[in-house]
């Protein structure tokens, strides 16, 4: 966090240079409010940039087997423009190396694995859930370390859900 804020202000101090130099250019026509106008808008310009570049950055730090099954968007009232244009705050990866399948009848498939969920915040959070996933009902029943399903949690899933194509035997 300490490098964000550094970054932002070296484009606050650079986009004021930029204002400055134009204020020497034009011999001082433009008024002198653009230098503190300018820094702000470089500062808010690379926060912008940062916010929206950070699903990216996160993703190329996972591992090559981690598969990301789900993002989400919240637009906010400070940051008007994630109404137009929507910033990924969170998603749900799925460790495809660690997912156990087991075969109850020859219609039924239930497949154990782990969800780790990440959320944009001051300080990136990161949560992770154990799965159970009934293959043939899409039923998806969060449980506890010990295997002990917590079934008032209990969710179906959509047939296109794209944890299901990771989990699931094809």
């Amino acid at each position: 966090m300490i490098w964000t804020i550094i970054a932002m202000i070296a484009a606050g101090l650079g986009a004021a240079g930029i204002a400055l130099i134009l204020r020497k250019i034009t011999g001082n026509l433009l008024p002198k409010w653009i230098i503190p106008v300018f820094a702000g808008a470089g500062m808010l310009g690379y926060q912008i940039s940062w916010e929206y570049a950070w699903f990216d950055h996160q993703q190329q730090r996972l591992p090559a087997e981690s598969v990301v099954v789900a993002t989400e968007t919240t637009p906010n009232a400070w940051r008007p423009w994630t109404h137009t244009f929507p910033m990924i705050t969170a998603f749900t990866v799925l460790d495809s190396n660690a997912i156990a399948q087991q075969r109850l009848n020859e219609h039924t498939t239930v497949a154990r694995f782990i969800l780790y969920r990440f959320e944009k915040q001051h300080v990136d959070r990161l949560s992770k859930q154990a799965y159970v996933l009934n293959c043939s009902t899409l039923e998806l029943i969060p449980t506890d370390l010990q295997g002990q399903a917590d079934l008032a949690q209990r969710r179906v899933l959509h047939a296109q859900d794209r944890l299901i194509n990771e989990v699931c035997p094809r």
